[in-house]
């Protein structure tokens, strides 16, 4: 009996041992890569007299997973000190159905595989606790082809081409979430919003698609958009590439890193394990 509860101890503790473990704190990150210049789209906190709006691109985290920091890079207007930057937020929703109403309201093209209504998770740096960043000025030009600022429109207005060329200082947000984002095996979108001080605002360089410098991945969708408010788009969103501008698809410049974390079956195989040595031992030690 005795070497049979060996043998099975020892079994769950190769098993585990056998198993991918990323208890040894395994790195994590993911990478669309540098702006491409196609395209700046608006990502804005709300203020006095300006709708919400927010641009999301999408990324996958395959085991369960901790992310400590983030980059994502846009452009500011042309002669804004980097210091007017007043606020960034950042939202993490799944892709819909979940937390959304379904079947959706029929005012966009499709909801099919765009963000969610509602988000799942949100950092804001206004709220102590929750996240710093700091800004790096990458070029003190840069030019993107085209833009989506106001152009946001439901069914039967929501193709507009773009809005033009614009150009701006080219800066690189960096986040650390003092409260990171914990998350499991899940396909994701990652929404950043800028608050500016005066009367600019914030666009989100795009990126390759396919990502080609970055992190690729098959599931790899592309960027959506909308604006919250009174006779805004929302809770619906739209493609940016292939609703609005007819030019995508596309992605947004952002990068994510942080740690996975153990898989429980890991655990659940190396805590049985030990605990049935440990009960072994103890009743020997009574029966001596």
């Amino acid at each position: 009996m005795n070497k049979r509860l060996i043998l099975t101890c020892i079994a769950a503790l190769a098993a585990a041992v056998c198993l991918p473990n990323p208890a040894a704190a395994d790195s994590f990150t993911f990478s669309t890569g540098s702006p491409d210049g196609k395209v700046a789209t608006l990502s804005r906190v709300a203020s006095p007299g300006k709708l919400e709006t927010e641009t999301a691109d999408d990324f996958v985290s395959t085991l369960p997973t901790a992310i400590t920091s983030a980059t994502f890079t846009g452009l500011l207007p042309t002669g804004t000190p980097l210091s007017a930057v007043t606020q960034v937020e950042v939202e993490l929703y799944h892709v819909f159905p979940v937390d959304s109403t379904n079947p959706p309201d029929g005012r966009v093209i499709t909801r099919a595989n765009s963000p969610s209504d509602n988000n799942f998770d949100a950092r804001d740096s206004l709220t102590p606790g929750q996240l710093r960043f700091t800004t790096t000025l990458l070029n003190p030009s840069f030019t993107a082809a085209n833009s989506v600022v106001n152009g946001i429109h439901a069914l039967p207005n929501q193709f507009t081409g773009g809005e033009g060329a614009v150009t701006g200082e080219e800066v690189q947000f960096n986040l650390t979430f003092t409260t990171p984002f914990d998350v499991g095996p899940d396909h994701i979108f990652f929404r950043p919003e800028v608050g500016l001080a005066g009367t600019g605002d914030f666009l989100w360089l795009s990126a390759p698609k396919p990502i080609t410098a970055g992190t690729p991945f098959s599931a790899d969708l592309q960027t959506w958009i909308r604006n919250d408010g009174p006779g805004a788009l929302g809770p619906d969103w739209e493609r940016i590439g292939t609703d609005v501008t007819g030019q995508g698809p596309f992605n947004a410049s952002f990068s994510l890193s942080g740690t996975s974390t153990p898989e429980p079956a890991t655990l659940l195989l190396v805590g049985t394990g030990l605990s049935m040595l440990t009960g072994w031992r103890r009743k020997q030690r009574m029966a001596r």
